[in-house]
């Protein structure tokens, strides 16, 4: 049995609750607050407290071993290395423990069934060798933000936020819609529902099931970044010579990231509005993953766990984010079996 995890760190941003911060962990009821306690930093404490904790109790077990990696946060790029250096030592497990994942509520064990994959980049838009007074230049010269805004709209439909390439969307199994639809049903609050929005926000539907199959099996765009742009104190009439806009595209599960790299770039910087000088350069691309079928000895054996723990079912789901590791361990193991699981949910 393969247990694995991370031990790197999100930057500490901002946005903490009064009395809490990165640097100071804050119990607050049975929860742990501070920089990266369920993102990994647990796995570790987790892993090793299981074993001793079977151990102590006379519990007959596999070969364990766990691995506990430092740089998932950008992307795994060494672990394969380390994987195939440790190979003898790793061996071939029968099962994958990944914790790492999280839970749609903290009334049920928790199994993550696929996860998105991801691109990130650049995309940066040139017209001038330097800024002008936006008063001389604004009606001869185009803009960068708006020649930004026309090429996003090859990607994306800026109404529905609809993906518009094929190249970067899949399809999704019929087993996947039926598992989330059913999850839908056993959550007390939708996932909506359980953002921070403001008074009046809707969110992009109100279908239960919908958001869920947005979230986990459809690509979506979001601009995390950008460079080029003054803050609103800082501005002034000046048409800017330059913008760049950092992407991150969440792909499905089953969608072949480099590809999908590929083609994004082609479709960023084909035929740019006016002739400008548009570039992308692609960060990262990051394989999701779609597990295979349960055992029925694993699948037995969760719902036992579950039903001991919570005194009700295991459910299983699919995350919007990315574990680079998990595509790359499903390529290495094939015959293994996953139970990709954490304790990422609501309010954490």
């Amino acid at each position: 049995v393969l247990l694995y995890g991370h031990l790197d760190k999100q930057p500490e941003v901002a946005g903490w609750r009064e009395g809490l911060g990165p640097w100071e962990p804050v119990m607050d009821g049975d929860r742990l607050y501070g920089r990266g306690g369920a993102d990994d930093g647990y796995s570790t404490f987790a892993s090793l407290a299981c074993i001793e904790a079977a151990q102590a109790a006379g519990f007959p077990h596999a070969r364990l071993v766990v691995l506990i990696e430092a740089s998932e946060e950008s992307g795994s790029r060494d672990l394969p290395a380390h994987i195939e250096a440790l190979s003898d030592k790793i061996g071939q497990p029968s099962l994958v423990i990944c914790l790492d994942s999280g839970c749609a509520d903290y009334d049920h064990l928790w199994i993550t069934t696929s996860l998105r994959g991801l691109l990130a980049g650049e995309l940066k838009v040139d017209v001038l060798s330097e800024g002008v007074h936006s008063g001389d230049a604004s009606g001869a010269v185009p803009s960068t933000f708006r020649i930004a805004r026309q090429i996003l709209s090859r990607i994306e439909d800026e109404k529905t936020g609809d993906i518009l390439v094929d190249d970067l969307k899949a399809e999704i199994p019929t087993q996947r819609i039926e598992e989330l639809r059913g999850t839908a049903e056993v959550l007390e609050k939708t996932l909506a529902e359980v953002m921070p929005f403001l008074d009046g926000v809707r969110p992009v539907t109100e279908d239960p099931a919908e958001q869920l199959i947005n979230h986990t099996w459809r690509p979506m765009l979001e601009i995390t970044g950008a460079d080029g742009l003054p803050t609103c104190e800082r501005a002034g009439n000046v048409l800017r010579p330059s913008t760049s806009l950092y992407l991150s595209l969440r792909l499905p599960p089953t969608r072949e990231a480099i590809a999908a790299s590929a083609a994004l770039e082609k479709v960023l910087t084909d035929d740019p509005p006016y002739g400008a000088h548009v570039s992308y350069r692609a960060d990262k691309h990051s394989q999701g993953w779609n597990a295979p079928a349960f055992a029925p000895w694993l699948w037995d054996s969760l719902q036992r766990g579950s039903e001991a723990m919570f005194g009700a079912p295991a459910y299983t789901f699919g995350e919007g984010g990315t574990i680079s590791f998990m595509a790359m361990l499903g390529q290495k193991f094939p015959e293994a079996q996953f139970a990709v699981t954490g304790v990422l949910g609501p309010g954490s």
